[in-house]
């Protein structure tokens, strides 16, 4: 028992070994959310190099998302049975090699491939991480601080995302957006190797459920990239209703395949999980209203108020600030109001920041009109992603702790995507609508009016988000770990047993 309260203490955040562990696990997180964000900057740069057309152009960035909301489930589920280190080392290796050939690449198809890939290996590394934090860090006061750490952490890589990528496009050159991946992958796989130990695999590929992979990866794709799409190939038109209809079908073969396979990707079961359905549903629909707020805020700035792109970036510096601040009170709050209070009362405040940005004119002084909205957008989204990961985790044994990071992760990225497919297309028609109903409108009145109306519907998203987090569990702490089938797990959870009898 000596033995097994050491290997529990060097993993604990007391110890350098338990701090070094969360560092790792944070980058990784950095890592994926800033290059979801990074290249936005670039691409005029991008188009006018590579000769991409407007529509095509958007791509290079949706072209991520796609496969990173599209893989998050396979990736989730695979850290459960093949190993968490081992799909973490695999996705920190496919992202760097992605990354590599996107900078160098020579044409668009080459960089969008790359795009594709790199949110493949994205999707591995995301879920696989999170599940090692969440396992490694058992007991609550631990987990929720490391919980308020990755929270923190994803709020300053999208916020410096657009600082990073003006500073290298303007330096250096767009491709060095890419190309400082690499050797940030190459450390994590380091450290890594020296942090995590290994595990050793709990089925064999020929009880893996590939049918059920090739369903819900098939269907998730399908599903973000007709969300993506749809904007501008028009929501009635028949190729948008057929790639919706064929996803909601892939969809739903992946439920009846889960139902009858024998060892199925993602067990239903799962869903009984008290409060972790409503957690998922709550981050879907809440971040459906703040990922659109860096897609309008950024274009308002640019088009309609004349900003360059470096004055943009800096403006988001106070929100990344205030998210980390609001990251971090809220893991302290939790063991003792809960975490459903929290979500509750962060996405209402939220939406009251998003509500804010409805009143923005076509002339604006920072410190008035925007500095208010984005501190309440970081207070209240900080508290969200805190809370709901904590309850959507509260309950969940170790041994699917990745399939619930990927499900967390999916609703996110699944939330995100939809919610701009939508506020774009009311934002767009309503410009429209300025445009052709006023004979003075300008175009910079008219943005801002759709602007206005994306902003909107964006905070109601907020609203009905805390709605649905009402039904969702509230937790103090997390629940003990189930009993997991990896010996590593078994030892840290008996050790934390004996401390607290001796305690």
């Amino acid at each position: 028992m000596q033995r097994v309260e050491s290997i529990t203490h060097r993993e604990g955040l007391a110890a350098r070994r338990g701090v070094w562990i969360l560092l790792l696990l944070c980058a990784v997180q950095f890592l994926d959310i800033l290059d979801a964000s990074i290249v936005n900057v670039a691409l005029p740069s991008i188009k006018r190099d590579l000769h991409f057309s407007q529509q095509s152009l958007q791509w290079v960035v949706s072209g991520y998302i796609i496969t990173y909301g599209g893989f998050l489930l396979l990736g989730g589920r695979a850290a459960d049975l093949l190993g968490r280190r081992r799909v973490l080392i695999s996705g920190l290796v496919v992202f760097a090699l992605a990354s590599l050939a996107g900078g160098m690449a020579p044409t668009a198809g080459v960089l969008v491939a790359a795009r594709l890939v790199q949110g493949m290996g994205a999707a591995m590394m995301s879920p696989a991480a999170l599940s090692t934090l969440t396992t490694t860090f058992t007991s609550a006061k631990q987990r929720n601080a490391a919980m308020g750490a990755w929270a923190g952490v994803a709020g300053v890589a999208g916020a410096l995302g657009g600082v990073f990528g003006g500073l290298l496009t303007q330096g250096p050159g767009w491709r060095w957006v890419l190309f400082v991946n690499p050797p940030v992958c190459v450390l994590a796989v380091c450290a890594a190797l020296w942090l995590l130990r290994g595990e050793r695999r709990s089925t064999s590929a020929a009880r893996f459920d590939l049918p059920g992979a090739v369903l819900a990866t098939g269907g998730m794709l399908l599903l973000v990239y007709a969300l993506v799409d749809a904007p501008s190939t028009g929501w009635g038109a028949a190729r948008t209703i057929a790639e919706l209809s064929v996803a909601a079908g892939v969809l739903v073969a992946f439920v009846i395949n889960e139902r009858l396979a024998r060892n199925p990707l993602a067990p239903l079961s799962i869903l009984r999980v008290k409060g972790l359905a409503a957690a998922d549903a709550t981050q879907l629909v809440t971040f459906a209203g703040l990922y659109a707020l860096f897609f309008f805020l950024t274009l308002y700035m640019q088009t309609v108020l004349g900003w360059s792109p470096l004055r943009t970036a800096g403006a988001y510096m106070p929100l990344a600030i205030a998210l980390v601040i609001s990251a971090g009170g809220v893991s302290q709050l939790i063991p003792r109001v809960g975490t459903r209070p929290l979500i509750v009362a962060g996405a209402l405040v939220a939406g009251v920041g998003l509500w804010w940005f409805s009143g923005i004119g076509v002339q604006a002084a920072y410190a008035h009109d925007m500095l208010p909205g984005l501190l309440l957008v970081a207070v209240g989204g900080g508290a969200v992603f805190v809370s709901a990961t904590t309850a959507a985790n509260a309950g969940v044994g170790a041994d699917k702790a990745g399939l619930a990071a990927g499900l967390l992760n999916t609703s996110q990225q699944l939330g995100g995507s939809l919610g701009l497919a939508i506020l774009s297309a009311l934002a767009t028609a309503r410009t429209a609508d300025v445009l052709h109903g006023a004979t003075h409108a300008t175009a910079a009145a008219a943005l801002t009016a759709g602007f206005q109306r994306a902003f909107s519907v964006a905070a109601l998203f907020c609203v009905a988000g805390a709605c649905i987090a009402m039904t969702a569990r509230n937790s103090r702490q997390p629940a003990p770990v189930a009993a997991d089938v990896h010996s590593e797990t078994l030892i840290g959870v008996a050790a934390e047993e004996q401390l607290a009898a001796r305690a």
